[in-house]
C-alpha cells in the first residue's frame, strides 16, 4: 500500500476541511486507491506546531483546534515549536499541504514554503492562489526538475473540477478562450441587487453570512478573480500574466439602477473573468459585463461560480459549482492527494 506522509502548513478552515475528509474517507482511500496516509506534522501561526514522524493523532489535533485550544494541549509524543520551514526540512514528510493565507503582492510566505518543499523533492498540494498566480512557471519547472507533483486544484473554483477536467478529460483539446464567474462574493452581491437590495446592504449581508471579509477589497475590486484568471491563463494557455497585469474593474461602483436596468432589458450584470489570445499574447480581463439571460453564465446566481471553456473540438464546455467553502476546498486538496498518490 502506498503511504502519504503529510505535513500541514496552515491549519485554518481549509486545512481542517481536508483533515475532516481524510478521517472520513480513510477507508475509501485504502480500498479504492490503495492509499494510506499519516500526518507527521502540523504548523499554524495561531495553533502552534506539532511533529512526529511516526504520525500524530489527526482526530485529536482537529478536536483541540475546533474547541479553541492550541497544540500546547496535545498530550501525545511530538516535537513542538518548529517553524514552517524547519518542519518542511526536518520532518519525514513526502507531501506538503500548503494552506496559508493568500498574498497577491509577493506570494509570501506560501511561495517560500512551496519552493523549499519542491527543492527538497516533496510533493505539494496547495489552495494558496498567490504563489500559483505569481510564480507558476518557476514552480512547475522546479517540480518537474525534482520529479515531484505540484497540485493546485483548489486555487480556482474550490472543489469544482477545473484543472482535473481540463488537463485530464479535455487534455487533447485546445482552449481558445475562457469566460467565468470566479468570485462567489461578488456574484452574491449582484444577485441580491437584482432583488432590489442596494450594493451597500448586499455587501453587509454577504459579510454577515461570512461570504465577504470585513475588508472586502480583494473581492469587490476584482483582485481575487484576477488572480484566478491569471492561474487559468498561465496553466491552460501557457501565458505569463501576473495579477497586476490584468485589466481589472470590480463592482464597487455598480448602482442598483445599473443592475435593475439590465434585468429590465433582458440582460444581467456579472463580474466576468476573460482569458483569450490576441496577436500571440495571452490577455486577461476582469470587469462587470452585460450578458443576455440566455447565456449559461447569466443563470449562475448566489455564491456559485462557473467557467466556460471555448475549445477547438467540443465548442463550449461549462462547469458550475461551489467556488469556496471548508469541505469543497478540502475536497480539492483530497483530490490532489489522490493524484499525488497515483504517482508514488
Amino acid at each position: 500500500m502506498k503511504e502519504l506522509s503529510l505535513l500541514f502548513i496552515g491549519f485554518g478552515v481549509v486545512g481542517r476541511g481536508l483533515a475532516e475528509l481524510l478521517l472520513e474517507k480513510a477507508e475509501v482511500l485504502r480500498s479504492r486507491f490503495d492509499l494510506n496516509f499519516k500526518v507527521v506534522g502540523i504548523c499554524d501561526l495561531k495553533w502552534g506546531s506539532i511533529a512526529n514522524d511516526e504520525g500524530i493523532d489527526l482526530a485529536k489535533a482537529l478536536s483541540l483546534v475546533e474547541s479553541g485550544r492550541s497544540f500546547d494541549s496535545y498530550d501525545l509524543p511530538a516535537r513542538r515549536g518548529l517553524s514552517a520551514l524547519e518542519a518542511i526540512r526536518e520532518t519525514q514528510s513526502n507531501v506538503v499541504v500548503e494552506v496559508t493565507w493568500t498574498n497577491l503582492e509577493n506570494g509570501e510566505p506560501g511561495l517560500t514554503h512551496i519552493r523549499e518543499a519542491l527543492r527538497l523533492g516533496k510533493h505539494v498540494a496547495t489552495t494558496n492562489k498567490g504563489p500559483i498566480a505569481l510564480a507558476y512557471r518557476e514552480l512547475s519547472k522546479l517540480a518537474e526538475s525534482r520529479g515531484v507533483k505540484l497540485k493546485f486544484e483548489g486555487t480556482v473554483l474550490s472543489g469544482t473540477p477545473t484543472f482535473n477536467l481540463t488537463l485530464n478529460c479535455l487534455a487533447a483539446l485546445k482552449v481558445n478562450r475562457v469566460r467565468g464567474i470566479l468570485n462567489g462574493t461578488t456574484n452574491f452581491i449582484l444577485t441580491e441587487m437584482e432583488r432590489g437590495v442596494s450594493y451597500h446592504d448586499a455587501l453587509k449581508k454577504a459579510q454577515k453570512l461570512g461570504y465577504a471579509e470585513a475588508d472586502p477589497t480583494l473581492d469587490v475590486d476584482g483582485w481575487d478573480a484576477a488572480a484566478k484568471a491569471c492561474i487559468l491563463a498561465n496553466v491552460l494557455m501557457d501565458g505569463d500574466v501576473k495579477p497586476r497585469d490584468v485589466e481589472r474593474r470590480g463592482i464597487r461602483d455598480m448602482s442598483l439602477s445599473d443592475v435593475l436596468g439590465a434585468v429590465n432589458r433582458g440582460l444581467r450584470v456579472k463580474l466576468l473573468a476573460e482569458v483569450w489570445r490576441e496577436g500571440g499574447e495571452v490577455k486577461v480581463r476582469v470587469s462587470p459585463k452585460l450578458i443576455p439571460q440566455s447565456d449559461i453564465l447569466a443563470g449562475v446566481s448566489g455564491v456559485l461560480n462557473a467557467i466556460t471553456f471555448e475549445t477547438d473540438v467540443l465548442g463550449e464546455v461549462t462547469v458550475i459549482g461551489a467556488g469556496a467553502g471548508r469541505r469543497p476546498t478540502g475536497y480539492a486538496l483530497l483530490n490532489d492527494l489522490i493524484s499525488i498518490g497515483s504517482a508514488l
